[in-house]
């Protein structure tokens, strides 16, 4: 009875994190995400903890997360992890108006992210 498990959406070697409405444009997102795409965990770590942008500790966290998972759950080794992928999406949009001039309004657009974080253990090179 009921349905059936969904198979898993990723490789043995690989695990995710994910948040969803980050209050930044994915545009400002995506800089800091493509810093640390391809780099080891800890390296990544690194660079966003000395990074001067304000979301940097955000993904921080998520990257955090994903290696967390990496251990936790799927067994893997921390020392061998790398980021294989860092993606952003868009979320919504707050919109807000702002009082100008003559009775006029000025549209204020708020916008929010989705960032998808994937680690994964190297191969042995020998």
């Amino acid at each position: 009875m009921g349905k059936e498990a969904t198979e898993r959406r990723l490789d043995d070697t690989e695990a995710m994190a994910k948040s969803k409405t980050i209050r930044i444009s994915p545009q400002k997102l995506n800089l800091v995400a493509s810093s640390i795409r391809g780099k080891d965990a800890s390296a990544a770590v690194a660079d966003l903890t000395f990074s001067r942008r304000r979301i940097a500790q955000d993904v921080k966290k998520i990257l955090e997360a994903a290696i967390a998972n990496a251990e936790n759950n799927h067994q893997l080794d921390v020392d061998r992890l790398y980021v294989k992928e860092a993606y952003v999406g868009k979320s919504f949009t707050m919109k807000r108006f702002k009082a100008r001039a003559r009775g006029r309004g000025a549209r204020i657009l708020k916008p929010f992210s989705n960032l998808t974080i994937v680690v994964r253990e190297r191969e042995d090179a020998a």
